[in-house]
């Protein structure tokens, strides 16, 4: 496929246009369907007017995204992988998200009913993955020295998709600030993918943050409406789906850089609570530490805005060698 690159700036302008006109359709319809959001007690007290907050709103990024990439990339395996783990998880976050709003249950969907749901996803991506053919080494970041896993492959597969797609989930919890860090990671992504001549994954993933940018619109403080564990799982689906189809899982981890700390912030917080029976912040994930040592809400966010823009740059400029 030889790659107009006006087409990447259209995909994301028109994914964009789509999100932004889903918007004023969707969110009464999921007022007038009650499916607000339900605050925990044990956060910020101040969240607790948030309660009510339609949720669900991540089916306007699959919608948008969906529409946009099938328009303009080429209909390819590629494609219809990324758009297998973004649409799968996004489907597991819509039933947990249904489970929660609808069935009036706070926990949805079960750890370990999430889990196997996301390792028989990640399992069908892995097998798509070797009937293409796919290299399984994985590669220095910035060189061209790897090394063969083999069949430890397909672990290594699991832990990107499972690590990344909860790495995500746990990092939406402020007005803005899984939708304005998307913007950026999916920006570098397809700029990596141009760069790396892989022109579906550019399109996709600029398809990816044309829905996060529109979404942006109505979920930046004070949001209108939340995108659910069925926009964050969608969102870390794609995200984990580009990184292997490029080859860039270790680029992942600093390009990505917040989501880790996000969710290491929630790990050694249980470690630490029950190891010593003390908490190693005022409250995790890391977002909401900084929420409760004073930080206004908006401040967090731009914040992690602008620490996600710098290691984007960071992991860009160790891919094409500046």
């Amino acid at each position: 496929m030889i790659l107009d690159y006006h087409i990447v700036v259209v995909a994301v302008l028109v994914s964009t246009i789509i999100t932004a006109i889903l918007g004023p359709i969707v969110i009464p319809i999921l007022k007038r369907l009650k499916f607000g959001q339900s605050i925990r007690e044990e956060g910020p007290q101040k969240h607790l007017l948030k309660a009510g907050t339609p949720t669900m709103g991540g089916v306007m990024i699959v919608i948008a995204l969906s529409l946009t990439s099938l328009q303009f990339a080429n209909k390819s395996i590629t494609l219809f992988l990324l758009a297998l783990v973004t649409i799968g998880y996004g489907l597991i976050g819509f039933i947990d998200d249904y489970i929660k709003v609808v069935m009036k249950r706070n926990l949805g969907l079960t750890a370990k009913q999430k889990l196997v749901a996301q390792i028989i996803l990640a399992t069908i991506f892995y097998w798509f993955l070797i009937q293409m053919n796919h290299d399984t080494a994985i590669y220095i970041p910035g060189t061209s020295f790897g090394f063969e896993l083999g069949w430890m492959y397909f672990p290594f597969v699991i832990f990107i998709m499972i690590g990344t797609t909860n790495a995500v989930n746990i990092t939406d919890g402020l007005d803005g600030l899984l939708s304005g860090i998307g913007s950026i990671v999916f920006t570098t992504f397809a700029l990596m993918a141009i760069y790396l001549s892989q022109f579906e994954v550019a399109i996709f993933s600029a398809s990816v943050v044309g829905a996060c940018l529109g979404f942006l619109l109505f979920n930046a403080h004070p949001a209108k409406v939340f995108m659910g564990d069925t926009g964050s799982l969608a969102l870390g689906g794609a995200l984990a789906g580009i990184a292997i189809l490029t080859k860039t899982e270790i680029l992942l981890g600093i390009i990505g850089l917040i989501f880790v700390i996000e969710a290491m912030s929630v790990i050694l917080q249980v470690i630490f609570f029950k190891w010593k029976r003390i908490r190693l912040f005022r409250m995790s994930p890391i977002h909401h530490h900084y929420e409760l040592g004073g930080w206004s809400e908006w401040r967090v966010v731009i914040t992690f805005w602008g620490f996600t823009l710098v290691t984007a740059l960071l992991g860009l400029m160790i891919q094409t060698k500046l």
